[in-house]
C-alpha cells in the first residue's frame, strides 16, 4: 500500500512539473523576474527540474534511481519556499511547492525503507 502511494507520488510530482514548467512557462517567466533571479537561472532549475521529473517516472520501473531525484527535487521545493518567502507572497503561493516537498520526502523516506 506505502510501494503503491510512493509510485503514484512519484508521478504526482512529475506531473506537476511538467504541467508547471511546459504547459505553464509564461507563468515561470513572471516569477523568476519577480524573484529577480536571471534567464540562465531559470534555464538550469526547469532543465534540473524536468530531468528529475523524468527519473521519478523512470524509478517506477527502477526504484534504485528514486531516492536522489526526490530529494534534489525536495531541496528545489526548499529553494521555492525561500524566494516565495523573501518576496513575501501569500501563502496560496507557498503552498504547491510546500505540497512538493512533502511529497518528495515522503518518496525518499519510502525510497529508504523508512515507512514501509
Amino acid at each position: 500500500m506505502i510501494l503503491t502511494l510512493s509510485l503514484f507520488a512519484q508521478l504526482v510530482i512529475a506531473l506537476s512539473i511538467v504541467v508547471v514548467w511546459v504547459f505553464r512557462f509564461d507563468n515561470i517567466v513572471k516569477e523568476f523576474h519577480h524573484y529577480e533571479l536571471s534567464v540562465l537561472t531559470r534555464s538550469v532549475v526547469g532543465s534540473t527540474k524536468l530531468i528529475l521529473a523524468t527519473l521519478l517516472v523512470v524509478g517506477i520501473w527502477y526504484p534504485s534511481l528514486v531516492l536522489i531525484p526526490a530529494l534534489l527535487m525536495g531541496f528545489l521545493m526548499i529553494s521555492a519556499q525561500y524566494f516565495h518567502f523573501k518576496v513575501n507572497n501569500p501563502v496560496s503561493k507557498r503552498i504547491p511547492s510546500l505540497v512538493l516537498l512533502v511529497l518528495c520526502l515522503f518518496v525518499a523516506a519510502v525510497s529508504l525503507n523508512w515507512i514501509s
